[in-house]
């Protein structure tokens, strides 16, 4: 049979929780709903891992614990600085060479959302 490589990207969709962040007076009061996506390139991979098994992947629970912990530890000013924080951990995770982090003020304007995304490493 033969096998062929493809690049793999894992990716993270609709996290929706509150945040401690932001600078405005509301903002220090209250935490901030705010929405995150993220993207890991893993990279070329084989068509099928060599074994069935989770030690054959980078487990999906470990992405989701990471940036539900890095956007909910600690307050952080700017929207900027949290997605850097994320990406970076995200990078840290074995077999990643790229990361895509977008997250989203939802309620930031009473008529729109903002958004930062940041991207590192590879693509």
């Amino acid at each position: 049979m033969r096998t062929f490589k493809s690049t793999q990207v894992m990716a993270f969709t609709g996290f929706r929780f509150q945040a401690n962040l932001g600078i405005l007076a509301h903002e220090l009061a209250a935490s901030q709903p705010i929405e995150v996506s993220a993207e890991l390139n893993m990279g070329e991979q084989s068509e099928l891992p060599e074994v069935d098994q989770l030690e054959a992947v980078l487990d999906y629970r470990k992405v989701h614990d990471i940036i539900i912990e890095e956007c909910t530890a600690v307050h952080v000013n700017m929207l900027e600085s949290l997605t850097g924080k994320v990406c970076q951990r995200l990078m840290r995770l074995p077999g990643v060479i790229g990361v895509r982090v977008k997250i989203v003020k939802l309620e930031i304007f009473a008529d729109c959302a903002v958004s930062i995304q940041k991207q590192i490493g590879a693509w």
